[in-house]
């Protein structure tokens, strides 16, 4: 046999497998051993289809379903709580929207008094720049209270410009836009009658009992802390005006003068009109560093001392010993051994 006819015919074994693949067979192999590139339970090899294997995620894809699946219901339930606790919130929402509306309505439901109420600047140049804003400030007191007061009076600033305006506008010029305010250059002599017109003033020996609507009452505007006693008294009489003092001497003690500050006067007016009462006036207004008491609870005070004070004068006079004799006896007694 020669050399040709020894070898196989090329390609002998690649029709075979051809043939096989186009059966859809996998191709027949004797060797059963397994390479690196898979495994008996691995991806298939050459088209061919290895076991139905589940991967790690599928197997977690599959258990948070499973979880999700078994949380339904108590999804649910919360959404049901969710739902309860808007429902809630929103009803009292609309409960404090009822409240602020019934509060506005009360708010304008004021009674306007006609009574006037002057504060009298008159006196810019007695002060100094220091005193000068402090009056600054209790006026933007006296004007908010105005504004929440049920009964609101006929607040005028009179006499005004000088440093108080200057304080003004550097402090706040917004003052310009005040409402329900008479704000005046012009001296109150000038502005209103002065049959109308009743000075407050401490140093008054009148004392005010009762307020007429009718009248203009007026408080000195002045911090001065007692350089110019008793000047607004002397204002009165020039001008040959009423005056006359709140009757804080009725109802209160006090440590220090009857002297008040511009937005107490005032505050302690607007209490009036609204409760009618000047105890409950004055001590709804006074601060406590004006260790204001009632008077009558500073006479019962002042009666136990005076009680304490007889009870030890007795004491050391008349009182007995546990052996019957008297302190005076003893003292005779210590004197004759002496002797």
């Amino acid at each position: 046999m020669d050399a040709e006819s020894a070898i196989p015919p090329s390609g002998g074994s690649n029709s075979t497998n051809s043939d096989e693949s186009k059966n859809g067979d996998c191709p027949s192999s004797g060797n059963t051993n397994v390479d690196s590139a898979g495994s008996p339970n691995g991806p298939s090899v050459d088209g061919c289809k290895g076991p139905d294997v589940m991967s790690k995620r599928q197997m977690k894809k599959l258990l948070k379903q499973k979880q999700w699946e078994d949380q339904r219901e108590l999804r649910k339930q919360k959404r049901k709580e969710r739902r309860q606790k808007r429902k809630v919130v929103r009803q009292a929402q609309v409960g404090q929207t009822a409240e602020d509306g019934a509060s506005k309505r009360i708010r304008r439901e004021v009674r306007p008094s006609k009574l006037r109420l002057v504060v009298d600047c008159s006196f810019d140049d007695l002060m100094v720049l220091r005193d000068v804003k402090k009056l600054n400030k209790q006026i933007r007191r006296c004007y908010a209270e105005n504004r929440r007061a049920i009964q609101p009076v006929q607040l005028y600033l009179t006499s005004h410009g000088g440093q108080l305006k200057s304080n003004m506008d550097e402090y706040d010029k917004g003052w310009i836009n005040w409402k329900d305010i008479h704000i005046k250059s012009e001296h109150y002599k000038d502005l209103m009658k002065p049959e109308d017109l009743v000075y407050l003033t401490s140093d008054s020996p009148e004392v005010l009992h009762e307020l007429d609507e009718t009248k203009a009452y007026i408080i000195g505007g002045l911090v001065d802390h007692n350089h110019h006693k008793g000047i607004t008294y002397k204002q009165a009489l020039e001008l040959g005006i009423s005056h006359a003092q709140l009757p804080l001497g009725s109802f209160v003690k006090m440590n220090s003068r009857k002297v008040l500050a511009v937005n107490h006067v005032f505050e302690i007016i607007l209490a009036f009109l609204e409760k009618k009462d000047w105890k409950e006036a004055f001590f709804s207004v006074l601060p406590q560093r004006k260790g204001a008491v009632p008077i009558d609870e500073a006479s019962e005070a002042l009666e136990d001392v005076s009680s304490n004070k007889e009870d030890g004068e007795e004491l050391d006079s008349d009182s007995e010993l546990d052996d019957g004799t008297t302190l005076a006896e003893t003292k005779h007694i210590e004197e004759k051994n002496d002797s």
